[in-house]
């Protein structure tokens, strides 16, 4: 009896789910950061939306059909569970570079003391309380340098409070363990020129930091997909590892989530676009993924 009762709540749900997701309107085109999944005998749609992790809280576009797509899913699934306080906890204990090396054996003399310069002058903090960090995670520190703004929020920060408002779970694609072993298996030392070049193009980078914020304002995706192409600044040289592996793993997982229940998903922007970004992959797998207004 128990079992043909939730059967039955499940089959409601879904009937007036269904009705509700007609009214969700198309985009003119692909720009939008919304999109729909449906097909491929799914019972009721999931939805899919680009986030970038760091942003001024003003331009975070979150339209009204976000925010009923978000209302009407069961869950909410992102990179990582960040509702669960052990994943932050776990995140800082990643964070540190395998075996013996340092930031300072990474470097020449002259390159660590200029890394070792900027974080006092600019960060006014000392580079030693980082020595065994990874340069990747270093270079997020410099992050808020590049906007205009002092209130400053990752997306995924507004959308747990939302999930929150809508009592929505919040589930993780990947552990941080996982993310931890991504950043492993990018050379240290690459990551290390990567800080250093960042450091000293800084000005440059905050140009191409300010056109990525503005076209992740707009929700142009076709630009979004040339500047992480972009051979100076994008994410070329690891996009396997960064982006299309990452991709692979989430898809066949959403496989098996989506036909039990409607999910809101919520990754970086990066990984929607491109022949290997998500959309492209839930298509070629069958789904209908469709864009959505979201102003």
């Amino acid at each position: 009896m128990k079992y043909l009762f939730l059967i039955l709540v499940t089959f409601i749900f879904n009937s007036t789910f269904s009705q509700k997701s007609e009214a969700f309107k198309s985009n003119k085109n692909n720009n939008t950061l919304l999109w729909e999944i449906s097909g491929n005998s799914l019972s009721a749609p999931s939805y899919l939306f680009g986030t970038f992790h760091l942003i001024c809280k003003e331009d975070i576009p979150f339209g009204q059909q976000l925010k009923a797509a978000i209302a009407t899913s069961n869950e909410m699934y992102m990179e990582l569970d960040m509702d669960d306080p052990s994943t932050m906890l776990g995140g800082l204990l990643m964070m540190s570079m395998k075996g013996d090396v340092t930031l300072q054996s990474l470097y020449t003399k002259a390159e660590y003391k200029k890394v070792d310069n900027y974080f006092k002058d600019s960060l006014h903090i000392s580079i030693d309380l980082f020595k065994k960090m990874k340069p990747f995670f270093l270079s997020a520190m410099l992050y808020p340098k590049m906007l205009p703004c002092k209130t400053m929020s990752g997306v995924e920060q507004q959308l747990m409070q939302l999930a929150k408002q809508n009592k929505k779970q919040i589930q993780g694609l990947e552990t941080m363990v996982f993310q931890a072993s991504v950043f492993d298996s990018i050379p240290y030392a690459e990551q290390a020129k990567e800080l250093l070049k960042s450091i000293d193009s800084l000005d440059t980078y905050k140009k191409y930091f300010a056109k990525m914020v503005q076209v992740y304002k707009k929700q142009e995706l076709q630009h979004i997909a040339l500047l992480f192409n972009d051979n100076e600044f994008g994410a070329l040289n690891n996009q396997d590892i960064l982006l299309n592996k990452r991709n692979m793993n989430w898809v066949n997982q959403l496989k098996k989530i989506m036909p039990n229940e409607s999910i809101f998903i919520a990754v970086g922007a990066g990984h929607l676009v491109g022949e290997k970004g998500l959309i492209a992959l839930l298509r070629k797998a069958g789904y209908k993924v469709r864009p959505l207004e979201n102003k």
